[in-house]
């Protein structure tokens, strides 16, 4: 199965909160692409997110963007 990238930190951060498997973070000089598993399911989750129809715990969320900056934090660090 494909997996899902987006540079979008807060599309990234509902992906995580969301339940979504975050595979890895993937730097492209910059840029950091975070990389989930299961594209059609990780698809459906962004069009909703993006038509502002996503639902999501405001603390989970918060704590998935605090996690997902540690992880770029942590790639510029290497």
């Amino acid at each position: 199965m494909e997996n899902y990238r987006t540079k979008d930190l807060a599309e990234a951060a509902f992906l995580y909160a969301s339940s979504k498997r975050l595979i890895q973070v993937e730097k492209d000089g910059r840029i950091c692409f975070f990389v989930f598993e299961n594209k059609p399911s990780c698809e459906t989750l962004a069009n909703s997110y993006w038509r502002k129809e996503a639902t999501a715990n405001a603390k989970e969320f918060s704590d998935a963007i605090r996690t997902l900056k540690d992880l770029i934090f942590n790639q510029e660090n290497r």
